[in-house]
């Protein structure tokens, strides 16, 4: 027990000296890290930081890539169960409820607005979709399209274009000879309301409308989408798949089966041109025409409630032709000028778009009719004098777009020179501009199809001699215009020539007045005998819309589009005219008010020759109020060219004219722009 004890007592002092020796070496390690420290001796930290390094690396090691991604699964699966939860347990109004208290109250919708009204669905209502927001779909094709029958090559969701942009390139193009289907394919419009109800999901374009008619008693029974493959001539519409006989049938039908009620008719951008080419079509005798009779449109129309009509064309559409561009594309193409040349379609994205749409006749319905005597000439125009500056107003409406200025304040814009090439000739007196004449001017030696990728457009049959002729011409207003046009792509324009045509008539009863090239062009064909009928032209205003362009070369030209809009080109302040080689007008941004409005506001005002039994015209405008936040979409009060199918004033004129209401009736013209002073400036025989 002794030995235990000391033993014991041993080991307690043992214990006691090497604690009082740790404590020594503590204090020593203490003051040799504090020397280490004041002479700048790192060894001591670095072995710290070593350590604690290396502890650091096991601990994440200890984290696997495994873990990180179920981690990463796990979180998102959580937060879909938690929303997806969220979404069923909150009251169907909670969205509503979350905009109204950041924006205030919501107005009703018209159709409910109406039917609290007491208004009823009377008369039928037929619509007619405009140039590509109607849906087509596959039929027939090559075998790159295996698999795609029936499903839309248009409208949806476009996948295919991402898939096979070549495939798909090669079948919405029609044949460059004939203007019908390629062989081995065949392309349809889709029928029914779903054809054009929604361009993209998400995108309306008819849907908001039919739902408000549908609130006061309308349905499938008594509204028509009158859906047409927008990409043909309107004559070869009735030549391949007899739609303007579908049409007529529809018409009759709904007529027969309301009672004797008169349709309504509203037609949506190019489906204006296509329905007056229907209206002549209809009372034409045949084989050419429908054979209804003279008195067809004054026994079945009630009215014709006219959108965005572009009735005498569309500068956009001559950019678009010149070389596949528009203000967007021209702006993308200046920040990024690889991806549209290069990437998308195997090298040349504008290229495919240009031998893609060239074949579609429909497009050329749009190019500016009436030549320099609408449009404008080298010194002149209607809307000289225009102001461009966009401020707001305190409604969030935009002014300075619908009024006009002492043409020294409004920078001297030539709108009647469409394209000008260069900044500095756009400004030039026409005595200053030297033009030499391309239309006699040798086109020069053809160039290879190999170097070109197999992407074919006319400009590649012009050479280098030809293609620096159309730029020595330097200025042209819309007579020219349609000579360059033959002149770069004369296949196009010879198919075009044979069912458009963009002149004034001199008598318009002159037989050749009769064939069907003619029926388009408000300036060339009359109005029907129906005195009792009512037609609207319905547009937005207060938005920049494309009025003339600032063109410049584009490099390598042997094998590109050798024109485009030359960007760079600004106005001397921001509310110049001139933005990014655009000069800008008052419109809906796509259609300038000059085209929706005048043939309204002057041509058929009372009777003129091109009105012979008077027919009342009015004139509807809104005003461009852009939403104020995102949670209102793309607004109620919108003037765009497409957004405007969503805009509640122009909803609540339709349905009140389609249950029964006259012009008058709801008011008569609304103008907010120069429409009436700039026809005043157009010296057209009445």
């Amino acid at each position: 027990m002794a030995i235990m004890r000391r033993r014991k007592g041993g080991g307690g002092k043992r214990s006691e000296n090497s604690e009082q020796q740790l404590d020594e070496n503590k204090e020593k390690k203490g003051k040799e890290s504090e020397e280490n420290s004041k002479s700048g001796s790192p060894n001591l930290n670095l072995n710290l930081h070593s350590g604690s390094g290396s502890a650091a690396k096991k601990s994440r090691r200890k984290w696997s890539c495994v873990d990180g991604c179920c981690w990463f699964i796990g979180c998102i699966c959580s937060m879909w169960w938690f929303l997806l939860f969220l979404y069923n347990a909150m009251p169907a109004s909670f969205p509503q409820y979350v905009t109204e208290a950041i924006t205030g109250p919501l107005p009703d919708p018209p159709g409910v607005k109406l039917a609290k009204d007491g208004l009823k669905a009377k008369h039928p209502v037929v619509f007619v979709p405009g140039i590509v927001t109607g849906g087509l779909e596959l039929w027939e094709g090559h075998a790159c399209a295996e698999g795609l029958f029936r499903k839309r090559l248009w409208g949806g969701t476009f996948g295919e274009v991402y898939k096979r942009p070549l495939c798909w390139v090669e079948h919405m193009s029609l044949d460059n000879e004939t203007g019908l289907d390629p062989p081995g394919i065949k392309i349809r419009p889709v029928s029914g309301l779903v054809a054009a109800d929604y361009f993209a999901p998400g995108y309306f374009v008819w849907a908001v409308l039919i739902a408000n008619l549908a609130r006061i008693g309308y349905e499938d029974k008594n509204m028509y989408m009158a859906a047409y493959d927008w990409r043909l001539s309107f004559q070869n519409t009735e030549v391949r798949d007899q739609t303007l006989s579908r049409i007529k049938s529809n018409i009759e039908l709904m007529v027969a089966t309301s009672g004797g009620k008169k349709v309504v008719v509203v037609p949506h951008s190019m489906g204006v041109l296509y329905f007056l080419h229907f209206m002549k079509w209809v009372e034409a005798p045949k084989p050419m025409g429908g054979g209804g009779g003279p008195n067809w449109c004054a026994e079945h129309i009630k009215a014709v409630m006219n959108i965005g009509g572009p009735f005498l064309g569309v500068p956009k559409a001559v950019s678009g032709l010149f070389s596949a561009e528009a203000k967007d594309i021209a702006i993308a193409r200046a920040i990024a000028p690889g991806v549209l040349d290069r990437d998308v379609f195997g090298f040349q994205t504008l290229q495919h778009v240009m031998r893609m749409t060239r074949t579609w006749d429909s497009t050329m319905s749009m190019i500016p009719k009436g030549g320099d005597t609408i449009w404008g000439g080298l010194d002149w125009s209607p809307e000289e004098g225009h102001a461009c500056s966009s401020k707001k107003n305190n409604n969030g409406q935009i002014e300075g777009y619908n009024r006009t200025e002492d043409l020294a304040n409004s920078g001297g814009v030539k709108y009647g020179r469409i394209i000008s090439f260069g900044k500095d000739v756009a400004d030039l007196h026409s005595t200053d501009i030297g033009s030499v004449d391309f239309r006699g001017a040798l086109k020069g030696n053809n160039l290879a199809n190999i170097t070109c990728r197999d992407v074919w457009t006319e400009y590649h049959d012009m050479g280098i001699g030809g293609i620096k002729a159309v730029a020595d011409y330097k200025v042209y207003t819309a007579d020219s215009i349609l000579d360059l046009l033959h002149f770069v792509a004369p296949k196009m324009m010879k198919r075009g020539g044979a069912h458009f045509s963009y002149g004034i008539a001199d008598d318009l009863s002159d037989k050749k007045y009769d064939h069907f090239k003619y029926w388009s062009n408000p300036l060339e064909t009359t109005l029907p005998n129906a005195p009792d009928m009512e037609i609207f032209s319905m547009y937005g205003v207060g938005i920049p819309t494309e009025r003339a362009y600032v063109y410049k070369f584009s490099p390598a030209a042997e094998c590109f589009i050798p024109f485009q809009i030359d960007t760079s080109a600004d106005g001397a302040d921001g509310a110049h005219c001139l933005q990014g080689g655009v000069y800008s007008v008052d419109g809906d941004e796509t259609v300038p008010v000059l085209s929706a409005g005048f043939m309204s506001a002057k041509g058929w005002r009372g009777k003129t020759r091109f009105n012979p039994s008077g027919i009342r015209t009015f004139l509807r405008e809104y005003n461009h109020a852009p939403p104020t936040t995102l949670l209102e979409g793309r607004g109620t009060q919108s003037g765009a060219h497409v957004d405007i199918m969503g805009n509640f004033a122009l909803i609540e004129d339709i349905i009140r004219v389609a249950a029964g209401a006259t012009g008058e009736e709801i008011g008569g013209d609304k103008v907010h722009s120069d429409i009436f002073k700039w026809s005043e400036r157009i010296k057209l025989r009445l």
